[in-house]
């Protein structure tokens, strides 16, 4: 599998699955969530309303896939992240399940591309430092055979910096 990094806009990012970070209601929010709604449309936020309909919220570490609506994927993961609270022995395998757990559901699409924001790091408060180890080790421990290239999308300066050294780190 190929990792990539970039900064920028996920909603304007090519890929065949782009990963939400969602909360447990499903509904949209602010930050990323509410940039993918916005910019996806209402079938996004249809999908969502079905799958709460049938299971009600989506829980922390978990993920559920919907439609992409009007965004340059197939696809919307919607993962949620833990709100950070200091307890690294909850919040961090939290955290290492949403991106174990979307790129499981990924593969169930079939897709090859996969695009992450930083899960947790706005609203959320995980800590940046942290919450990159958590996803590159992740990502990098994980074997697909339908997945070939990831990407982390980082909005801001600080996460595109965490993450290229931790991209460039070969431990």
């Amino acid at each position: 599998m190929k990792i990539e990094l970039t900064k920028g806009d996920i909603t304007k990012i090519e890929a065949d699955v782009i990963v939400n970070a969602a909360n447990s209601s499903l509904l949209g929010g602010g930050g990323v969530d509410g940039a993918i709604h916005r910019v996806g449309g209402k079938s996004i936020l249809e999908d969502c309303i079905k799958i709460r309909n049938k299971q009600g919220k989506c829980k922390t570490g978990e993920a559920v896939v919907t439609t992409a609506g009007n965004l340059p994927a197939q696809y919307v993961i919607h993962t949620v992240g833990p709100v950070w609270n200091g307890d690294k022995e909850t919040c961090f395998p939290l955290l290492e399940n949403c991106y174990k757990n979307s790129l499981k559901l990924a593969e169930t699409q079939g897709v090859r591309t996969i695009a992450f924001p930083n899960i947790s790091t706005g609203v959320y408060r995980f800590p940046k430092e942290a919450a990159g180890k958590i996803a590159v080790q992740t990502v990098k421990n994980f074997r697909s055979d339908t997945i070939e290239k990831i990407v982390f999308v980082c909005f801001d300066d600080e996460n595109e910096a965490i993450y290229k050294e931790l991209l460039e780190n070969k431990d």
